[in-house]
Formats: C-alpha cells, sequence, structure tokens
C-alpha cells in the first residue's frame, strides 16, 4: 500500500513539473510574439499631381442707384446687356450666365438711416457664369475694365470680391495612381529603415490611405487655391510595417 501510494505522489509530482514546463513555454512563447508585435516602424508615402481646373465660376456683380425706381431698373438692365456683350466679345457664350441674385434696397426704408440719401433706391444684381473653359474665363477676367469703361458699376461684394473661381472636379482620374505610388513610396521608406537597422521588413500592421488635398500651386501667404488655374494635388499615405529579426 505504501509502494502504491508512493508511486502516485511521484506520478502526480511529474504531471505538475511538466505542467509547469508547458505553460512555462505558453507564457514565454507569447511574450516573444507580443514583443514581435510592438516592433514596427511607420512610414508615410507622398505622391503629387499638378492639375488644371476643369470649371470656372465667375460672378458679376453690378450697382445701379437713383431717386426713381423705374430708372434705377432701367440702367441695371442696361448694365446687364453690356456685360453680357462683353462676355460674347471674350469668347464666352452669353447662355451660360444667369441671374443669381437681384437686390433692391430704398434706403428711405432704412431705419438705421442717418442724414439724406443721396439716392434712394439701390439695386444689386448678379451674374454668375459656369464655363468649362476655365482658361478663357482667367483670360476674360483681365480685362474686366472694360465693363468699367462702359460705365458697369462693379460691386465688389461676396464671392465677386475675389474674381473667378476656379475648380478641379476630375479627381477620382488621379486616385488609383496616386495611391499606389504614395504606398510604394512608403514601403521603400520602410524597406531602408529596416536595412539600417539591421532588421527584415515584415508585413503591414495598420495602414492609413489618407485624404486627397486640392493646393494652390503658388503656396504664399495669402494665396487661394481657388483664385488659381493652376493647383497641386497631393496625398499622403501612412503606413505601419512589422520589423523581423
Amino acid at each position: 500500500m505504501i509502494s502504491l501510494e508512493k508511486n502516485a505522489a511521484v506520478l502526480t509530482g511529474a504531471l505538475l513539473c511538466i505542467g509547469l514546463v508547458v505553460a512555462g513555454w505558453f507564457v514565454g512563447n507569447g511574450f516573444l510574439q507580443g514583443r514581435a508585435a510592438d516592433r514596427y516602424v511607420t512610414v508615410k508615402g507622398i505622391s503629387e499631381r499638378d492639375v488644371r481646373a476643369d470649371i470656372a465660376l465667375w460672378p458679376l456683380s453690378f450697382v445701379a442707384t437713383d431717386d426713381d425706381l423705374d430708372k434705377a431698373q432701367q440702367a441695371v438692365r442696361r448694365n446687364h446687356q453690356q456685360v453680357l456683350a462683353f462676355l460674347e466679345r471674350h469668347g464666352i457664350d452669353p447662355q451660360m450666365a444667369e441671374v443669381q441674385k437681384l437686390d433692391v434696397k430704398d434706403r428711405l426704408a432704412d431705419p438705421y438711416r442717418s442724414g439724406p440719401a443721396q439716392s434712394r433706391y439701390i439695386i444689386t444684381q448678379t451674374v454668375m457664369v459656369r464655363s468649362k473653359e476655365p482658361e478663357t474665363i482667367a483670360k476674360a477676367s483681365q480685362a474686366v475694365g472694360e465693363l468699367v469703361d462702359a460705365g458697369v458699376i462693379l460691386s465688389a461684394t461676396g464671392m465677386a470680391y475675389n474674381g473667378p473661381t476656379f475648380l478641379f472636379t476630375r479627381l477620382n482620374e488621379y486616385k488609383p495612381e496616386m495611391i499606389a505610388e504614395a504606398t510604394a513610396e512608403a514601403r521603400r521608406a520602410a524597406e531602408q529603415f529596416a536595412q539600417d537597422s539591421g532588421s527584415r521588413l515584415g508585413g503591414i500592421r495598420r495602414a492609413n490611405q489618407g485624404v486627397f488635398v486640392i493646393l494652390a500651386r503658388d503656396r504664399a501667404p495669402g494665396i487661394i487655391e481657388e483664385n488659381q488655374l493652376d493647383k497641386t494635388l497631393r496625398v499622403v499615405s501612412t503606413v505601419e510595417y512589422l520589423l523581423e529579426n
């Protein structure tokens, strides 16, 4: 009986030792895997393209004033015709211009008016030109002084203050190629880092495609992207690569 109990105790002790060894192996292996997962490098890849706007929006606002409402309206109609004639002279279809806003103010009805009103009525009309030929719009905008010479009083308010707005709408045509280029640049940077650190580059741990941005070609203080015909399209991809021994 004593021999059986002794053998059972020995067997139990042996199983306990084996269990501790196996548990230790799993714990150690898990720790090593966790440490391996912590070894990674974060790199960025940039892709840029020079692009040109494909849509132009040009708001032209003009003002007429008079003590007689009918005369002010007649002046606005004359100004409108002058604007359409100007556009046609510069190769812009007048049908691309539509009245976007008409504002009539009676200064005598203004509760905040102080002093006499030189002209009772102020009529402001905005004509919006939308064109798929932004180069033509850009050229015409340089000759806008012709309207002033013709007696058109331009209003520098709202969007009209900054002249034409140039838009780039063909982003989807560039996306696949630029994403691939940015990702390839990021991988080259990761491979160089791995080489310099004596490691091997592993798989991707995490990736962020990044956001496409449209920048002004001339990036200087005060330069607004929407006012420039030529632009720069950019995407930055951020990728984390695992590093292996």
